[in-house]
């Protein structure tokens, strides 16, 4: 995502963190894990920094596709992620999902977990894009805003669709076809990333919270309702709470959703904006109602009945992590079957069972309801037709606008 990864802790500590939390069923999301690192949000000198650095083109828009694609010679591929974003076996010592595609199709897969921060990895492959260079990388998995913004540069290669039944057949409608990526030329998301309402049904007396004008209105809820310190999270959930299109807004709607969050701040409504540190403050009923990632209720819920989540009518937010293949990558072909098998629904519900993310491939409840029955009927992980109908994107900003945005939402905040 758009945050730093915890640092210091390796894959069986993760998930060693992540049996002791959940009683060893489902997987502590990633987001979890770096909110409760204390990691915080994206830092504004940093977005500054990419708006400002005066990256040029590619060479070769599009990516190169003069490049040799080395795929039928090299049977290899190798796919950079984020940590605790694969299944793992029991043992901790294989990954089914990749073990299974190597046997099938006889690819060995280089998986590498060395995404900890958008803003970082993209320093990492950023010069030798910018020389024309290959990054050593034939996948990578990344966030929604970067992914457009390697697309717009060049730097992502436009992807065979010809190698892609299954994706093509079975991505979700509401991923289809994102305004950074239309029609899905050169992306396919990984998971997506729903923002929700979520309350402790004990300390609200019963009541159930299911909109923003609640948090930020209801006397009874005074200074125990928690936003998130991603912009796009809060500012996108109060846009639609407004009746704006997170996907069309302009300047005078994002200003409009700024001044009803500092009218909640200061008569005290809001008690505080956080990262992930909301999880333990709601289970105590410190806060009452709050803005939550879909992952982070799924936890909460195993441990604690009194936690409840809600869709709101006016929609939610709903972001993604997505496959891309640099510019450049020596096993283009490899990489793209690597994409499809993903697509697969026995494939997809092995991955889900593991992650708890929202899947974004259709027609995957089936198997996942002969992994876990709970979990192929959760809609925090499989949308049904009237959530994800509900479903609404924040739309691409440009460089200036991301940079004037940060500062007044920084601002906000306090940070």
């Amino acid at each position: 995502m758009d945050t730093p990864e915890p640092d210091g802790l390796s894959p069986a500590q993760l998930a060693a963190v992540r049996r002791s939390l959940t009683g060893g069923r489902g997987a502590l999301t990633r987001r979890s894990l770096l909110r409760a690192s204390g990691a915080g949000a994206l830092a504004l000198g940093s977005i500054a920094a990419l708006g400002a650095c005066g990256i040029p083109p590619a060479k070769r828009e599009g990516g190169d596709e003069a490049a040799d694609d080395r795929s039928d010679s090299e049977k290899e591929v190798t796919f950079s992620n984020w940590t605790e974003y694969m299944d793992v076996s029991e043992d901790e010592k294989s990954r089914p999902t990749l073990t299974e595609f190597t046997r099938r199709t006889g690819i060995k897969v280089k998986y590498t977990e060395d995404i900890n921060d958008n803003v970082e990895f993209f320093g990492k492959i950023q010069p030798q894009l910018a020389a024309g260079q290959a990054t050593g990388r034939d996948l990578i998995c990344v966030t929604d805003w970067l992914a457009g913004r390697m697309i717009r540069l060049g730097w992502a290669q436009r992807l065979d669709a010809a190698l892609l039944p299954h994706a093509y057949a079975n991505l979700s409608p509401q991923f289809r076809s994102p305004d950074w990526d239309p029609g899905r030329a050169h992306s396919y998301p990984w998971t997506g990333i729903s923002t929700v309402i979520a309350y402790n049904s004990k300390a609200t007396g019963g009541r159930k919270v299911d909109s923003v004008s609640q948090l930020l209105d209801d006397p009874s809820l005074k200074g125990r309702v928690g936003f998130l310190t991603e912009m796009r999270d809060t500012v996108g959930m109060t846009l639609l709470d407004l009746g704006k299109d997170p996907g069309t807004f302009t300047d005078a709607d994002y200003d409009a959703a700024i001044g009803r969050l500092r009218k909640g701040v200061d008569k005290k409504q809001i008690r505080r904006f956080t990262g992930n540190d909301y999880t333990s403050d709601l289970a105590k009923g410190d806060l009452a109602a709050c803005l939550a990632w879909a992952g982070d209720v799924i936890q909460l819920q195993a441990d604690n009945p009194d936690i409840k989540y809600a869709i709101p009518a006016a929609g939610y937010i709903t972001s993604s992590d997505n496959l891309l293949i640099p510019a450049g990558a020596g096993h283009r072909k490899n990489a793209t079957r690597l994409i499809d098998y993903y697509y697969e629904p026995r494939v997809a519900a092995q991955l889900a069972a593991y992650i708890n993310y929202v899947c974004p491939v259709d027609g995957v409840g089936t198997e996942l309801a002969k992994i876990d029955p709970a979990l192929a009927e959760n809609t925090l992980i499989l949308p049904d037709r009237a959530m994800a109908a509900k479903s609404r994107a924040v739309r691409s900003l440009s460089s200036a606008e991301e940079k004037a945005y940060e500062e007044k939402f920084a601002k906000l905040i306090g940070a």
